[in-house]
């Protein structure tokens, strides 16, 4: 979560992300998860092998529509109608193009849903709490790759070889 300066208005984001694409460290740019190329020495740059027309003819065509999702939810203590939510979550999917490439794709169903209690007393802009909840929908998901733990068959960032940690 992040406080408004001094305004006593909080914006916080949870998510869960399963995605397609790969998570980058939205600050860094670095890959922090995603597939990895054989052997497992190196990312393979997602969206630099769809553009390269790699997936499309190899791996896409295996990934079925709605296999992967990312989904969360922002919240703020700001009060805010039903309509001004709904632009906050539209503005909060901002934090996962800034973290996941390519994100929103066929096989994905990423969704981010916005809530408010109403209980700060600071009157607040939808401006600012959409711009916020980007910014801590972004560092959610970074969170989200980094305290991962892997699966059986599925291999978190704290499994990765040093040189991609």
């Amino acid at each position: 979560s992040i406080a408004v300066g001094n305004t006593g208005i909080v914006v916080g984001a949870i998510v869960a992300v399963n995605a397609v694409g790969d998570v980058f460290d939205a600050r860094t740019g670095k890959i922090l998860a995603g597939a990895l190329m054989p052997g497992g020495g190196q990312f393979r740059d997602t969206a630099a092998r769809i553009s390269a027309g790699e997936l499309l003819t190899k791996d896409l065509p295996r990934i079925k529509a709605g296999s992967n999702t990312t989904i969360g939810i922002t919240a703020t203590n700001a009060a805010m109608t039903k309509t001004q939510m709904a632009k906050v979550a539209q503005m909060a999917h901002d934090g996962l193009a800034r973290s996941i490439n390519p994100v929103h794709t066929a096989a994905d169903g990423d969704t981010i849903f916005a809530a408010s209690t109403g209980t700060a007393t600071t009157k607040a802009d939808i401006t600012t709490i959409g711009v916020v909840a980007a910014e801590v929908m972004a560092l959610a998901v970074h969170r989200a790759v980094l305290t991962a733990t892997s699966l059986p068959g599925y291999t978190a960032h704290c499994d990765l070889p040093p040189n991609l940690r």
